[in-house]
């Protein structure tokens, strides 16, 4: 998650020129768990302890996606670039990547992450950002 967080902050010059924010939801808080997160995002933070974002079908990868070997992989590749993310707190809930533009445009981007480790790419972000258009007027 914190490799994403820091792909996607890399990405703030841009959202800052064509006005978009950048938003996390997370889903907990241990100990200084978003303090720590804020060192990889760019962007302001939501705790949704309740999941009323995550909608009423979460998504969630079981014991059995610890032994993927993609999983693996990926937290082998987040090690070696110098992200190790915690143990705390549940850790099952599969999260996802959105760009939504405003009023009838909708969500441009649908990023579900399938396992652990499935990163958003970031120039599908990137071509989704730039098809935002601004200058929607609200009905």
């Amino acid at each position: 998650m914190c490799q994403e967080a820091s792909d996607l902050s890399s990405l703030k010059p841009l959202l800052d020129e064509r006005g978009v924010a950048l938003y996390a939801v997370v889903k907990e808080n241990l100990g200084s768990e978003i303090q720590d997160f804020r060192a990889f995002f760019n962007g302001e933070i939501f705790l949704d302890e309740k999941r009323a974002f995550y909608g009423p079908l979460q998504r969630w990868m079981g014991v059995s996606g610890v032994l993927r070997a993609g999983v693996w992989m990926s937290g082998w590749r987040a090690y070696q670039s110098g992200y190790w993310g915690n143990v705390r707190g549940e850790g099952f809930l599969l999260g996802a990547v959105y760009v939504i533009g405003p009023g009838p445009q909708g969500i441009l981007l649908e990023h579900r992450e399938m396992e652990f480790g499935d990163k958003v790419n970031k120039s599908d972000v990137i071509q989704a950002v730039e098809q935002i258009k601004t200058d929607i007027k609200k009905a």
